[in-house]
């Protein structure tokens, strides 16, 4: 199936690792021109390497996607690089542990900080590069628990609805425009955060061992996914054949998501 990305200008925050590295391979594998940012730059070098050597033009730069003036730049210098923007995925994100009673205001700013914010401000900077293109994409990466709250994840089931708020309220204002805004929720999907859950819940399990407990109890489909299932949605809603897909919250969670 051609998706018609082929020189397209996408870019992908949290492009270093787990699924933004996914996202961005799976778009320049069809033909996109990526621009790619996170907060390591070595981590980020090594992905742009791999993901040149499709052909592709890639630019990438360490930015906190919590900064706006850093936020600011990065869009800039990326549009510059690939001659425009088309697609946004915002996909920044971090996993923020504690229940009620143990999260404190510095903990629920951060986690909306890197969560809400950080779509808010990458959104505002493209609108301008994709307004005078006619349009574009944005494509808002998310967590099931926004939709069906779960405790063990109190900021993200909390700040994850805001986000799913503000793909839904975006995609109405700008849609006359041909600016689609969608909703990509995950549920366990095997990333490199996980190891990091793994430790404080269960230093004794090996991550397989983990993962499956963690599986059996919560997903249908009975495993943890892989970074390549979200990739490959991102990419579809990004490309032409979902002209007429704007305001959706699709899951891709084994089944995870107890509402209808």
């Amino acid at each position: 199936m051609d998706l018609g990305l082929a020189g397209r200008a996408a870019i992908v925050t949290g492009g270093s690792k787990g699924l933004g590295h996914a996202i961005a391979r799976e778009l320049a594998a069809e033909g996109a021109n990526v621009a790619i940012c996170a907060r390591h730059e070595d981590e980020l070098a090594a992905v742009a390497a791999e993901l040149r050597s499709t052909g592709r033009t890639v630019y990438f730069r360490s930015a906190d996607v919590t900064d706006p003036e850093q936020v600011r730049d990065f869009v800039a210098e990326a549009a510059e690089a690939l001659g425009g923007v088309d697609i946004l995925v915002n996909n920044a994100g971090r996993a923020h542990p504690g229940d009620f009673e143990t999260l404190t205001d510095d903990d629920w700013r951060d986690d909306l900080d890197v969560k809400l914010f950080s779509m808010i401000r990458c959104t505002r900077e493209v609108l301008p590069h994709m307004r005078t293109r006619g349009g574009g994409r944005v494509i808002n990466v998310n967590a099931v628990f926004g939709r069906g709250p779960d405790p063990a994840f109190f900021a993200t089931s909390v700040n994850r609805a805001a986000c799913l708020s503000l793909t839904k309220t975006l995609a109405q204002q700008l849609a006359p425009e041909g600016i689609l805004v969608n909703s990509v929720n995950i549920g366990f999907v095997l990333t490199p955060q996980w190891e990091h859950i793994r430790m404080r819940r269960a230093p004794d399990l090996s991550m397989d061992e983990f993962s499956q407990r963690m599986a059996q109890a919560d997903v249908p489909l009975g495993r943890f996914g892989r970074a390549e299932e979200v990739a490959g949605l991102v990419a579809f809603l990004a490309g032409d054949r979902a002209s007429y897909i704007t305001g959706a919250s699709i899951d891709v969670a084994g089944g995870m998501g107890k509402y209808v």
